[in-house]
């Protein structure tokens, strides 16, 4: 006989979020689900539960659609994106490469 019952989930199962609002971007006719990535760099789509959390996070008027975590897996599927991160509270801008100056290459090469 068991003395302690669990009943919180485990860590890896997943449990339904509910409607999630979803961000995108504006395509040419329609909307495209926009992906991201995690720290570690695995491609993940997002959804939040609420329409502040996701102003806060990625700006007020960035575009969402309504969307069930079923329909959202489905979408990201094809794409690549089999993780599904829900109310990511850090993001970050895009990497973007500095061009080297020519005069600070030679001199680091001497």
């Amino acid at each position: 006989m068991c003395l302690f019952q669990y009943d919180d989930p485990e860590p890896e199962e997943r449990v339904p979020a509910g409607p999630l609002y979803v961000p995108v971007r504006p395509g040419t006719a329609e909307v495209v689900l926009r992906m991201f990535r995690t720290p570690l760099g695995d491609r993940t789509a997002v959804g939040f539960t609420r329409p502040d959390l996701l102003a806060r996070t990625l700006g007020a008027g960035h575009p969402w659609i309504r969307l069930s975590e079923s329909a959202l897996r489905a979408l990201a599927a094809p794409l690549g994106g089999c993780r599904l991160t829900i109310d990511p509270t850090f993001t970050a801008p895009a990497v973007t490469p500095v061009p080297a100056r020519t005069a600070d290459v030679a001199a680091r090469a001497l």
